[in-house]
């Protein structure tokens, strides 16, 4: 396994809309492996395959205390979504920037598993939150694009300024 490096807002690779998988090989395995070392070294919650400038549609996720619950979404697909809940979010692709976003409460998603078997996951909260944050990336978006046009200049003047300091 391999620690990725992670792409950075407001870096236009994170626009790119991810393909579908056509098969769930040896390399969509390694992927999920990487995909998730790189997660929880870094550490987050959730990380989809755009953040790392791969553009297949696959998201790895664990909301677990103990980091052990992992859940690989592949051609990840919300075929029921309801209510509405606001959330705090973060993302590794927006280092130490917290916003609140309108989502759905409750989604239900069909995807295929790290074996290509087809399942179906019922999500509600932090988990609901998380899966439809990683399927955004999958589809170009990043959380901040939720925001108002104010607050998405305001983020990249920040972050542009961080990243000036660092050089």
């Amino acid at each position: 396994m391999a620690i990725l490096s992670i792409l950075h807002y407001p870096d236009e690779r994170l626009h790119v809309v991810a393909r579908p998988v056509a098969e769930v090989d040896d390399s969509i395995r390694r992927l999920i492996d990487d995909m998730s070392e790189t997660m929880y070294a870094a550490p987050g919650i959730g990380l989809a395959a755009t953040q790392v400038n791969v553009h297949k549609q696959v998201v790895v996720i664990d909301i677990s205390e103990e980091r052990n619950r992992l859940l690989a979404l592949v051609n990840p697909r919300i075929v029921q979504s309801h209510g509405t809940q606001d959330y705090e979010e973060g993302c590794l692709s927006v280092p130490g920037i917290y916003e609140t976003v309108r989502r759905a409460e409750q989604v239900t998603v069909e995807a295929l598993d790290r074996n290509g078997a087809a399942f179906r996951v019922e999500a509600h909260g932090l988990l609901a939150v998380c899966i439809q944050h990683e399927m955004d990336h999958l589809m170009g978006r990043v959380f901040v694009e939720h925001l108002s046009q104010l607050k998405q200049v305001r983020i990249k003047n920040k972050l542009k300024k961080r990243l000036r300091e660092t050089m």
